[in-house]
């Protein structure tokens, strides 16, 4: 990454910014979406309003800390209900999953702009979600919601760095998509699902694994942690509570990936004649 590249980049999404009458972030309190909520606080103050959705596809510590940090900087915050659990298509859980789920997302984003006179209404995409399977981005565009980050040509590695030069504590905080991405496509979202992988997740991140996915395959957990830290899942005293508290959630067998994690591994299923995920 080259520093002065991604010094002018960021020149370039104030001025994207500064030209917005008002702007609405969805802000799901990850370090995209946070970075562009932060630049749009500084930028355009009190014209700027963020907006989370809150369901069962999102962990509740991401909610919690997504509520901190406006609370943190002071921006106008609005917490909804996104109540993708009511839509039948997108629990039936196909390769265009998140398409569906994004659309209705984007349809109640701009509802609410409407409602508080917001002209624009921005989402934290970046440079590096071109080079994944992701029909969710395609659903934004549709509905006419802008990606400055993506406009200003900003990707990963260069908003990390943007984020812990405006001294955002996450920074480094580890890429997060919805509870539902640990699903398999074509085996059925429900509620109990999401909550044995929120609760599975949740014990793995207390143990200090910061880098973790818990994929839900019936009856199967099957762990993804960071290459290096494979060993550690194998030694107690982890091994001996992470059997027993994935036993008390409801998995009967817990299977450890040896590739470790890898963004985008669950979309190997799919085939090329698919729509245009947010699946990780």
């Amino acid at each position: 990454m080259n520093r002065q590249e991604a010094m002018v980049k960021k020149k370039r999404l104030r001025d994207l910014i500064g030209k917005l009458d008002s702007l609405l972030v969805a802000f799901s309190g990850g370090v995209d979406s946070t970075y562009l909520l932060a630049e749009a606080w500084e930028v355009l103050g009190k014209k700027v309003v963020a907006v989370t959705a809150t369901s069962p596809i999102h962990p509740d510590r991401e909610l919690q800390e997504a509520v901190q940090f406006a609370r943190d900087i002071g921006v106008d915050h609005i917490v909804f209900s996104s109540e993708e659990m009511d839509s039948q298509v997108f629990l039936a859980n196909a390769g265009d999953r998140c398409y569906h789920c994004k659309k209705g997302l984007s349809e109640k984003l701009l509802a609410i702009a409407t409602k508080r006179e917001i002209i624009h209404v921005a989402h934290g995409a970046n440079m590096d979600d071109l080079g994944d399977y992701r029909p969710g981005f395609k659903a934004a565009q549709e509905a006419g919601m802008i990606a400055p980050l993506m406009e200003a040509e900003l990707g990963k590695d260069e908003i990390r760095f943007l984020a812990k030069e405006m001294g955002l504590e996450l920074w480094n905080k580890p890429a997060m998509a919805c509870l539902a991405s640990r699903i398999p496509y074509g085996n059925p979202i429900t509620v109990q699902t999401l909550q044995m992988v929120d609760q599975a997740e949740d014990f793995l991140r207390d143990a200090g694994f910061d880098e973790v996915r818990v994929r839900h395959h019936g009856s199967v957990a099957r762990i993804e942690v960071a290459p290096h830290r494979i060993k550690e899942m194998h030694e107690d005293p982890v091994r001996s509570a992470l059997i027993r508290t994935f036993r008390e959630i409801g998995f009967e067998h817990v299977a450890i990936d040896l590739e470790g994690y890898k963004q985008g591994k669950m979309n190997r299923e799919l085939t090329e004649t698919l729509p245009d995920s947010g699946s990780d």
